[in-house]
């Protein structure tokens, strides 16, 4: 090993562990978890096991030896060639078109919780804010104006961890001040009941809860003795997010029966109830207050981030040249105000749809069957990388040679694809007004997002190719 090479790698096992927790800690995912109840303990040791342990070994490997940037681009390029190098890096970034409202319809029914709580369920003022809120981040991106690393440190700390705290502090004294619980408390309420499928359907909102390893999976070849301690930083990642989401889950079931769990704003009602029953109900708007700035802090550095890793693919001619321009602050601005104009189109779901947690519902679907076709193509890439470029140098390898990274990845896949199909089943918890309507919402942005990348690489033309990086 070089001089350079162990320079390079600073990162320790603890520091990668809370860059992992950072990506999937999120305080929305929580009314979510609450629904399961005690079963939750269950359904995350599904969820690990079989799709957040491979994706981050996996990934890492990935990672380590593709390591100049372009992630899943350049993985699933090098593997399966440029088509699905599009295609994979375009599913990455459209995931977020129906993910974006998914968290700011959160943020419009936490911000109702600090002035008028029965604007929560009113689909207008969710609507309002989440276009609102978004086209005034796009804008604020476009102009250069880039969330700072103090401005998103803090928004964490203060959004999530605080709040989080609190909630599990405020479950733990409801448990010990003997006051009622709306959740069954015993070993057999760990174990659910296999029959009833509608009981499995809100793992993809789960394992959309834990996907995005991939991004940090870039940290693999900067941490100490990669081999040994990257199964550890994620093991000890997973231990802290699922104590966090346990814990905070299971505040919030103690106190809301489990039909009256809103997933948009089940957390600001939890935290209702608690205030209320401890005379803190000054405390409320404060909290919300504090959530909003998390959601937004979060929101609004993701909103560049996934449009430039879909601009790199324009150095292969993979986007047409009206997509290539950049600003005068770098940021290519055209494809800003595609994704601006599909999540308006996306976010319209809420007023079709019965309730908002319906509307939170299929959204969360909907950005976790597009990602999750993402992950499909990055476990073949694995597995064909092995042996197409074994000798590419790897920090990182999966353990067991051939059989460990053919059993991970075909875990993962087979996740993937059971998750998605589930997915088109709507959970009994909810009312989803028209089955047809919601199976059809499903199906065709399924189908569009997919076609889309497709047909743009198929028609691709040669002056499409941005050669050298220049401006256009």
């Amino acid at each position: 090993m070089t001089q350079s090479t162990k320079k390079r790698r600073v990162l320790n096992i603890f520091i990668l562990a809370m860059l992992n927790v950072a990506i999937m800690a999120s305080l929305r995912n929580l009314p979510l978890v609450a629904s399961y109840g005690l079963s939750s303990i269950f359904f995350f040791g599904i969820v690990a096991l079989f799709f957040l342990v491979p994706s981050a070994l996996v990934s890492a490997e990935l990672a380590t030896g593709w390591s100049k940037g372009g992630g899943v681009y350049v993985w699933v390029r090098e593997a399966l060639g440029d088509r699905w190098g599009f295609f994979a890096i375009w599913m990455q970034w459209v995931h977020n078109v129906a993910w974006y409202p998914v968290i700011l319809s959160f943020v419009a029914t936490t911000l109702a919780y600090a002035f008028n709580p029965a604007l929560a369920q009113n689909k207008g003022f969710v609507l309002a804010v989440i276009l609102t809120s978004f086209w005034g981040m796009t804008i604020f991106n476009a102009l250069g104006v880039k969330t700072s690393s103090w401005f998103s440190t803090i928004g964490v700390i203060l959004g999530t961890i605080l709040p989080g705290v609190l909630i599990i502090s405020l479950g733990v004294v409801w448990i010990f001040g003997g006051n009622p619980i709306n959740t069954p408390i015993s070993f057999s309420a760990i174990i659910p009941d296999f029959k009833d499928l509608g009981n499995f359907v809100f793992l993809a909102g789960l394992f959309l809860a834990f996907t995005g390893l991939e991004v940090s999976s870039v940290h693999a070849a900067e941490v100490q003795n990669p081999q040994r301690n990257y199964p550890r930083a994620i093991i000890l990642a997973a231990a802290i997010t699922f104590s966090v989401f346990l814990l905070g889950a299971l505040a919030i079931a103690f106190v809301l029966p489990k039909g009256d769990i809103s997933l948009a704003s089940g957390l600001m009602e939890a935290f209702k109830l608690f205030f209320a029953h401890y005379h803190l109900t000054w405390i409320l708007p404060i909290v919300a207050f504090l959530l909003v700035i998390g959601a937004i802090a979060e929101v609004n550095a993701w909103i560049v981030g996934p449009v430039r890793g879909l601009y790199v693919t324009t150095s292969h001619g993979n986007l047409p040249p009206v997509f290539h321009k950049l600003n005068k602050h770098g940021v290519p601005m055209n494809l800003l105000w595609l994704q601006g104009i599909i999540v308006t189109i996306t976010s319209l779901i809420i007023l079709q749809l019965p309730t908002i947690s319906a509307s939170f519902w299929i959204l969360s679907v909907m950005s976790a069957q597009t990602y999750l076709l993402m992950y499909i193509l990055m476990f073949i890439a694995a597995i064909r990388l092995r042996y197409s470029k074994p000798h590419v140098p790897r920090a990182y390898r999966v353990p067991y040679q051939a059989k460990g990274i053919w059993l991970l990845s075909t875990m993962g896949i087979l996740a993937c694809v059971f998750v998605i199909l589930l997915g088109f089943y709507p959970p009994s918890q909810l009312n989803v007004g028209n089955l047809w309507l919601y199976e059809f919402y499903l199906v065709l942005s399924m189908i569009g997002m997919s076609i889309i990348p497709l047909i743009i690489h198929k028609f691709r033309k040669p002056h499409w190719t941005l050669e050298n990086g220049k401006k256009i």
